[in-house]
């Protein structure tokens, strides 16, 4: 599998649909190869949903969707069992049991519920009834969220915000691609060819492992993370997982870029969407928290 020439088959099946977003579109492929989960935060309509379901589409994989509501329950993700006509006891299962799951608008879902998102994020499995079973391979969350000042939206637990491997903010378009997308919709619908197949997205999961990461880079990480526990803007920074997910995402990077190792420029590349949902800055700070990334980015 030629994973630098797969990424580029997906990327322009995608684009298909979508204005912009190139470097989003990357960090989603780069997450999916490094078997890892996804945040995008963005106001409604600007293309979180057609970008997760292109993307799925275009990797041939099975792919479900969850309408994040107050009253969303815990059986209507990962199902509930009950009792057929003859009192046989059977499992009906949720659309959790899928390649890719979308979830859109998930902090508008009660805690109570996403936390029952925590063991399926973590360790691909979940538990109904008495019974532990596996999700399939691979399995994906890509979940929106809203701003936290569009009514009706809470603040994610960090507990559960921390096992998504990257936060992608999805802002506005500029001009050109606001009429690039006008474009889009006038036209036909153009349909998303299926340019791989799961055993492919497999086959480059078990490829980043040989993908080196010298000393150099592991130390620029360490620091990286270590420097958002003492910058005088945070309260809380990054644990090792986010150690863990820079090596992941730098492997998986260099891979679909065609190279055998990983750079310190790939770290700075990944920097906020790895940290920027890890860390919680000062609210007196007034710089933000991809302010205080940049800040510590620029100081290594």
């Amino acid at each position: 599998m030629d994973a630098k020439a797969a990424f580029e088959n997906t990327f322009a099946e995608v684009k298909k649909h979508i204005a912009g977003n190139e470097d989003t579109i990357k960090l989603m492929f780069i997450a999916m190869v490094a078997n890892g989960h996804v945040l995008l935060e963005g106001v409604p309509g600007v293309a979180k949903t057609t970008m997760s379901k292109a993307l799925a589409d275009a990797v041939s994989a099975d792919f479900k969707r969850i309408q994040g509501m107050p009253d969303l329950d815990i059986a209507d993700i990962i199902g509930h069992t009950y009792v057929d006509q003859n009192n046989a006891v059977q499992l009906r299962k949720g659309p959790i049991f899928t390649n890719i799951l979308l979830i859109d608008e998930l902090n508008r879902v009660q805690p109570k519920t996403t936390t029952s998102l925590l063991e399926a994020l973590e360790e691909r499995q979940v538990t109904v009834g008495n019974s532990t079973l596996p999700l399939a391979k691979p399995f994906i969350t890509l979940a929106t969220q809203n701003p936290l000042n569009i009514e009706g939206t809470t603040s994610l637990p960090k507990v559960l915000a921390d096992r998504f491997l990257m936060r992608l903010g999805v802002g506005y378009p500029n001009l050109e691609d606001e009429m690039t997308m006008m474009g889009i919709k006038e036209r036909p619908s153009v349909p998303v060819n299926k340019v791989l197949k799961i055993d492919d997205i497999l086959s480059m999961q078990q490829q980043v492992q040989s993908i080196a990461i010298g000393e150099d880079v592991r130390k620029y990480i360490v620091d990286l993370v270590r420097a958002t526990r003492e910058d005088i803007h945070v309260v809380m920074g990054g644990s090792p997982r986010a150690d863990i997910s820079f090596m992941a995402c730098g492997r998986a990077k260099a891979l679909i870029e065609g190279r055998k190792s990983v750079s310190v420029d790939d770290i700075k590349f990944l920097a906020k969407p790895v940290l920027s949902h890890r860390i919680v800055v000062r609210a007196t700070g007034g710089i933000g928290v991809n302010g205080v990334i940049d800040g510590i980015v620029a100081t290594l």
